[in-house]
């Protein structure tokens, strides 16, 4: 491999985010100045929004560019993190080919831009890779129980098609890559109405409706802190090149979606009843990473509990509740 540009300053990267209004995007984008580095963010707030980024906006180190990576980017940037993409159900079902074309052309343009560059680039995959999965814990060498036609298909299949693209340019172009699964993570930012488990709970619970309990309700999943998940994220990119990935990132605690209501209701003193609906067509029956990789390549584990996660999030979305309804 070509030797890589020099960063701008003696310790200071210039490092672009794409999906970085986003709700771990955002995050990200925080952490990586608070370290000392120089952020391009790049969104085109189909789901990310200037609220997430705007404790940013006045910073010297933080550039906002609306841009949607389905079409080629031309800047200089020192590293790469590609998280564009929208993540959760309602999101990515809204309108499922411009998902599959994010993650598939998206990633073509980046490491279009990587390659040109000589930089490295991290892609945000997924723990959807796995579908409904027969292994349990996913491990990364499992390769999934995908449906490629369903109605999920356009964000499962664009991911792994992403991957796909990753490891061919690596091998081909010779390109350094990091490709990390996500699980399912929560925390501040997240969307009021995404869809997703946590988000939903808490909203309901704090508006004293119904919450609503798909099938029986005794799926499981494991629920990673977004803090968590952004030092696995920086702690992968700054592996050597011949660190490549898949590598799973999430918490290994695994929590049906009874209990996690019931830890809700606790936490925001709701009396909110249980509601239960018929589960969508090809939802996963169980989730939780086998984050072993993670420990053994770069000394990460997940360490915030999900009772104090929650903690933290449900005090965000009550003021986004309070300033939504006008409470």
């Amino acid at each position: 491999m070509s030797k890589q540009r020099p960063p701008r300053y003696a310790t200071q990267k210039r490092v672009l985010v794409t999906g970085g209004a986003g709700f771990i995007g955002s995050h990200l984008c925080a952490r990586l100045i608070e370290q000392g580095h120089s952020v391009l963010c790049v969104d085109n707030f189909f789901t990310g929004t200037r609220a997430n980024v705007a404790t940013l906006l006045d910073n010297p180190d933080f550039e906002m560019m609306r841009h949607d990576i389905t079409f080629p980017l031309y800047v200089e940037v020192d590293e790469i993190y590609n998280l564009a993409c929208p993540a959760s159900p309602v999101h990515y079902q809204f309108d499922p080919v411009q998902t599959t074309k994010t993650s598939v052309v998206g990633a073509v343009n980046m490491l279009g831009l990587a390659k040109r560059l000589r930089v490295p680039i991290l892609q945000a995959s997924t723990s959807e890779v796995y579908g409904d999965p027969s292994v349990h814990p996913q491990v990364e060498s499992y390769w999934g129980n995908v449906n490629p036609i369903g109605p999920r298909s356009c964000y499962d299949e664009g991911k792994r098609c992403a991957e796909t693209l990753f490891f061919d340019y690596h091998r081909q172009h010779k390109l350094a890559i990091k490709v990390i699964r996500i699980f399912n993570t929560y925390g501040p930012h997240m969307h009021p109405n995404d869809g997703r488990v946590v988000s939903n709970f808490i909203v309901q619970a704090l508006r004293g409706e119904d919450i609503t309990i798909y099938g029986d309700g005794l799926q499981t999943r494991s629920f990673c802190y977004v803090d968590d998940l952004v030092a696995g994220m920086m702690a992968m990119m700054a592996t050597p090149d011949s660190v490549t990935g898949p590598v799973n990132l999430g918490n290994p605690g695994e929590f049906t979606m009874l209990e996690l209501a019931q830890l809700v209701l606790e936490l925001t003193g709701s009396s909110a009843q249980l509601q239960f609906r018929p589960l969508p067509q090809d939802d996963p029956k169980q989730r939780r990473p086998d984050t072993s990789r993670a420990r053994e390549l770069f000394g990460w584990e997940a360490r915030i509990a999900l009772r104090e996660g929650l903690g933290h999030t449900i005090e965000y979305f009550r003021e986004v509740v309070r300033r939504v309804d006008g409470a």
